[in-house]
């Protein structure tokens, strides 16, 4: 079963992503970190198969804890999603400038969420 961390700052977002994620015919496992630093601390202690990032985060922001992330060995390999209300021109050049793997704008298309994180997740495999 794929493991899944949600790092959102706002719960009615981790929420619906939860939600969205848990009813879909694919058998995700969904963790959820409340901030950045929380998000570091837990992929640290158990890897998730893929992280959905938050990018607009008080103290720090998705991008930044992306490339934290991306400092970690034992991390470096995981797949990190973007996901902002930002979707400006050149936002996402800049989330994989960053380091991530690709980039959902919200408000998300709950009919295609599961399909797109099945998606990441079968080109880490490839």
């Amino acid at each position: 079963m794929p493991r899944i961390l949600y790092i959102e700052d706002n719960r009615d977002n981790r929420t619906l992503v939860r939600r969205v994620l848990l009813a879909c015919d694919y058998d995700y496992w969904v963790e959820e970190a409340e901030s950045a630093a929380i998000g570091i601390t837990m992929a640290q202690q158990n890897p998730p198969d893929l992280i959905l990032m938050d990018v607009s985060m008080p103290d720090m922001d998705g991008l930044t804890a992306t490339r934290v992330l991306r400092t970690i060995p034992e991390l470096a390999h995981i797949p990190i999603v973007a996901m902002t209300a930002n979707a400006m021109h050149g936002d996402r050049e800049r989330t994989l400038e960053a380091g991530c793997n690709g980039y959902i704008a919200k408000p998300i298309d709950v009919d295609k969420l599961p399909d797109e994180i099945w998606n990441y997740l079968r080109s880490r495999q490839q």
